[in-house]
């Protein structure tokens, strides 16, 4: 058994309890009012907090450590509802080991002692996809000299799960989440100066957020708040103005979805809504200020990229809470209502990936990052021409996620990210280069 990375929140000890009496995920879901997908989320971290690989074990070690008990008619605890393997014979207690042993027996009653205190250090230790605060963090991964990769002037400060958005004068870095925490920043990046100057702070501060152009007005929806949980609001930035202001909300709170822009409106896709993953399509029209529900992805997901291109709008990769994706499809919105449908699948990434940047140029789609449960060594590209995806080099290998990615000129921008801590790089690489041809001379 490993030791005990942090003490389980209150909701992991309901599902604990539930486990211990041999309930299934769909009876512990109802139970609960969760999802199933959810119970299986809080098992996860379960096991991973105790050290365990099945329910078995967990319920023995929460039998151990006293935290789950099921009451006998004698008033004193019975035997779990699961079959327990013998124990086997223990090697003498030595006087070092008595002394923890006491001290940890000492430590429980204390811990009894104050259920509200227990409650609290169990919620701010526990670990979600949806932040990184409380994360170990490494030493900063070593950047590589790659071609087409340069260093541009860093973020103020360190930030992740960040909108990164270019309205082709300047690039924008909105909210997400720093150190101390989710922030409502604004910092614009000027490339011909290469500079950052502040801007007009968003009026709700939330992470796990993309954004897009729409009508020289930057779009960002929903997102995580600094409570943990989601929005439905929809926040407009004006960059002549350097002024917000709030327009239709979403249908639901969600966050860490794909978004997009096409023929004047915005296609939010998936995300993650407090609870559960959601295959969800929702359509903003900026004239109407209202949403309209779409036809719905094939799976839900969150932390995955969106752009369009010419034949429709690709949503790609993604993070399920069990697993990257490779996922690629396509969703024209011409083709709704229509026997086919307006889903189509696409060649897939060479790889999974979660929390991937993307952007678009030309016919090409651009993936950068990722790297949540693998280590990643390249980034890739879409040519919508040939249907294939190629690999291109990346100044960072292993994990580089949640960063923000935007399109600028000839340019495409990686900003912030988490890489066993919250970055405050600012990459440049160079997607399309020029080439003069000298001319002919008369006479030559």
């Amino acid at each position: 058994m490993t030791e005990d990375p942090g003490p389980l929140s209150e909701r992991e000890i309901e599902v604990l309890e539930l486990v211990a009496t041999g309930a299934t995920n769909q009876q512990i879901a109802r139970a609960l009012v969760i999802s199933p997908n959810t119970v299986k989320v809080h098992l996860r971290n379960i096991y991973e907090k105790l050290g365990v690989q099945s329910r078995t074990e967990a319920t023995m070690e929460a039998v151990r450590r006293g935290w789950v008990s099921v009451p006998g008619e004698s008033g004193e605890a019975a035997a779990p509802a699961v079959a327990l393997p013998p124990i086997a014979p223990r090697p003498p207690i030595v006087r070092w080991q008595r002394a923890y042993m006491i001290a940890a027996a000492l430590l429980i009653v204390l811990l009894s002692l104050a259920p509200g205190w227990w409650k609290s250090r169990g919620q701010a230790a526990r670990l979600t996809p949806f932040t990184d605060v409380g994360q170990p963090q490494t030493a900063p991964v070593a950047r590589l000299n790659v071609p087409r990769w340069a260093n541009s002037a860093p973020l103020p400060e360190p930030r992740s799960r960040l909108a990164l958005v270019s309205d082709e004068t300047k690039l924008y870095a909105i909210g997400g989440e720093t150190a101390a925490g989710v922030t409502d920043q604004v910092t614009i990046y000027d490339p011909r100066s290469n500079g950052w100057l502040p801007g007009a702070r968003k009026l709700t501060p939330v992470s796990n957020i993309s954004g897009v152009l729409l009508d020289n007005r930057i779009y960002v929806p929903g997102g995580t708040t600094a409570t943990g949980g989601t929005t439905n609001v929809l926040e407009i930035y004006d960059p002549q103005a350097d002024a917000w202001e709030a327009r239709a909300p979403l249908p639901v709170g969600v966050a860490a979805y794909g978004l997009a822009a096409r023929d004047g409106k915005m296609y939010l896709f998936g995300g993650w809504d407090g609870a559960s993953y959601r295959a969800d399509t929702y359509v903003y029209d900026p004239i109407l200020d209202s949403w309209t529900r779409a036809t719905p992805m094939a799976a839900p997901r969150a932390f995955l990229g969106a752009g369009a291109l010419e034949d429709g709008i690709y949503v790609v990769g993604g993070y399920d809470g069990e697993r990257e994706l490779d996922t690629v499809t396509v969703y024209d919105p011409t083709a709704e209502g229509t026997a086919a449908g307006p889903w189509s699948d696409r060649a897939r990434l060479s790889q999974g990936r979660g929390g991937l940047g993307l952007t678009v140029m030309g016919s090409r789609l651009y993936v950068v990052g990722g790297g949540w449960t693998e280590p990643l060594a390249f980034n890739e590209q879409y040519d919508m021409l040939t249907g294939a995806w190629s690999r291109s080099e990346t100044p960072l290998v292993g994990a580089w996620r949640n960063l923000g990615l935007a399109a600028h000129g000839q340019k495409l921008y990686a900003v912030g990210g988490w890489s066993g801590g919250y970055l405050a790089l600012n990459e440049e690489y160079l997607a399309l280069i020029r080439q003069l041809l000298p001319l002919g001379t008369k006479g030559g």
